[in-house]
C-alpha cells in the first residue's frame, strides 16, 4: 500500500481526507495516481500521522527533523 493510501485510510476515505485539508476529493485522487505535491505533505501528516518521510521521500529524508525538533 503506497503511503498516501494509508493516509487516506487514516483520515477516513478520500473525501475525508479532502475535508481535513480543504482541498477537492478530485486533487486527493490525484495525489493517489502519482505524486503528493511538496506543499501538502506536512498537512497530510500533521492530520493522518503518516511521516513526510514516507509521503515524498525526495524532499524529506530519513534524517529530516520538524522546525520544533530542530530548536530542542
Amino acid at each position: 500500500m503506497k503511503p498516501i493510501e494509508r493516509a487516506v485510510e487514516a483520515a477516513g476515505g478520500q473525501q475525508a481526507l479532502a475535508e481535513k485539508l480543504g482541498v477537492k476529493y478530485q486533487a486527493v485522487q490525484k495525489w493517489i495516481r502519482g505524486v503528493v505535491p511538496a506543499e501538502r505533505v506536512l498537512a497530510i501528516e500533521s492530520v493522518t500521522g503518516v511521516s513526510r518521510h514516507e509521503l515524498r521521500p525526495d524532499i524529506y529524508p530519513q534524517d529530516s527533523r520538524g522546525a520544533s525538533e530542530l530548536r530542542a
